[in-house]
C-alpha cells in the first residue's frame, strides 16, 4: 500500500514538474511549403542553378575536349608548345573550379541568392512562432522538420550565466 502511495505521488509530482514548463512542436518546412511566396522563390532559386550548372558544364565540356585533342597531339608537340598547352589546360581547369565556388561555394551566389529571396519569407514564419509563443505562453517551440531543434526558448529559462558562475566563468 505504501508503495503505491508512494508511486501515486512521484507521478503527481511530475504531473506538476510537467505541467511548469509549456512547450509547443512546428514543422517549419511544412509551413514554408504551404507559402506561395516561398514555393516561387524556390522556383526562382531552381531556375538560377540550374543555369549556372549549364554554364559550368559547358565549360566542363570544352575543357576535356581540350584534354583529348592535347592527349591525342601530346606526341607530336615540341617542349616548348607541350608546355603551353599543359598551362592552358591548368587555367581552364582553374576558371572550371572557380566558377563553381563562385557560384554554388560557401556564401557563393547561390547562398546570396537563397538569403535574398528566402530569409525574408522565413524570418517572417519564425516572427510569427515567436509572436505564438509568447502570447500563448510557451517555454519552448521545438520544430520537427529537420530533427528537432529549439527555435525559440523563454530567456528566463536560459541558466547559461549559472553555469559560467559554477564553473567560475565571468
Amino acid at each position: 500500500m505504501k508503495k503505491i502511495l508512494a508511486a501515486v505521488a512521484v507521478m503527481v509530482c511530475l504531473a506538476f514538474a510537467a505541467e511548469a514548463q509549456r512547450y509547443a512542436i512546428v514543422d517549419t518546412k511544412y509551413i514554408l511549403d504551404k507559402i506561395p511566396d516561398y514555393k516561387d522563390a524556390q522556383k526562382s532559386l531552381d531556375a538560377v542553378s540550374e543555369q549556372w550548372q549549364r554554364e559550368i558544364d559547358a565549360k566542363q565540356v570544352e575543357l576535356d575536349r581540350m584534354y583529348r585533342n592535347f592527349e591525342a597531339e601530346q606526341v607530336m608537340l615540341s617542349e616548348d608548345l607541350k608546355k603551353k598547352r599543359e598551362d592552358e589546360l591548368f587555367m581552364r581547369e582553374k576558371e572550371v573550379r572557380d566558377l563553381q565556388r563562385k557560384r554554388f561555394g560557401f556564401e557563393g551566389d547561390l547562398f546570396k541568392k537563397r538569403q535574398e529571396l528566402v530569409k525574408p519569407i522565413q524570418d517572417k514564419v519564425y516572427t510569427a512562432i515567436q509572436k505564438i509563443a509568447v502570447n500563448r505562453q510557451y517555454d519552448f517551440i521545438l520544430d520537427k522538420s529537420e530533427g528537432i531543434t529549439v527555435i525559440f526558448a523563454d530567456p528566463k529559462l536560459d541558466r547559461s550565466e549559472d553555469v559560467l558562475r559554477e564553473l567560475g566563468v565571468k
